[in-house]
């Protein structure tokens, strides 16, 4: 967390903010001086808790359909002019070779994780490009190391859907750049949070970490300061770019 005294940096919307990644980020912004608008769709009780404690507002929205990313950021423009929006929501499989997953499968990561970024970028976009009478902003979204090491024999579909997010936020960047908005990517590596459980591999962070160069998983909030510094002013000069925390993996 920052030592600095906050100050009102606008609104921030934040999906997936109700755990791992998603709720460290929600942590960090409140810090930074962000009223923070999360989305949410499992876990009703730690999306609760976390706006009850940070003084955020919780909405629950499947980011894989457009009418739903649509109502969270009216939700957020309720609370103020939004000026960040971080495209975080996103889900994994359990481990399994290409030829064994079924469509139903592919199809649902592809619409959570990449169709969620997209639809996430567009909503922000109308918000805050000047294009549209906004005041610019940043957005930032969360990618993943897979997208360039390809996760043969556990999650290649997660690692394709990942890639889309790195092609999108390249030219997305280009694309509102004299629009005031600025679109940046992070890319974890092994961060040991609830993801790998929900893919059936709860012990999955612990287990690869000899693997990776500084010997240790991630945490949460190592992510979250990447991204949130990429969300503000510190980082005004710096667009189109993806920075990796992965412990040189």
């Amino acid at each position: 967390m920052t030592n600095r005294d906050p100050v009102d940096r606008g609104v921030c919307v934040i999906t997936g903010g109700s755990r791992g990644i998603g709720a460290a980020t929600v942590r960090r912004a409140v810090a930074e001086g962000w009223t923070v608008c999360f989305s949410w769709v499992n876990d009703r009780d730690a999306a609760a808790s976390l706006a009850s404690e940070l003084g955020a507002r919780a909405v629950r929205a499947d980011v894989s359909s457009a009418s739903a990313v649509g109502s969270l950021f009216e939700a957020a423009r309720e609370l103020g002019p939004i000026t960040a929006a971080v495209a975080n929501a996103g889900i994994v499989g359990e481990k399994s070779r290409v030829d064994e997953m079924s469509p139903e499968r592919l199809r649902r990561m592809l619409e959570v994780n990449a169709l969620g970024v997209m639809l996430t970028g567009r909503e922000a976009v109308r918000s805050m490009s000047r294009r549209h009478g906004g005041a610019g902003g940043s957005i930032v979204a969360v990618s993943s190391i897979a997208s360039r090491l390809g996760s043969p024999g556990e999650y290649v579909d997660y690692a394709a859907s990942k890639a889309a997010v790195d092609t999108f936020v390249l030219g997305l960047a280009k694309e509102v750049a004299a629009e005031g908005l600025r679109v940046n990517a992070v890319r974890p590596g092994i961060i040991d949070t609830e993801i790998h459980a929900s893919g059936g591999q709860p012990d999955r962070a612990t287990r690869l970490a000899p693997q990776i160069p500084m010997g240790r998983a991630g945490r949460a909030d190592e992510v979250a300061a990447a991204i949130v510094w990429l969300l503000g002013p510190e980082s005004s000069y710096t667009t189109g770019t993806t920075i990796d925390v992965g412990g040189g993996r």
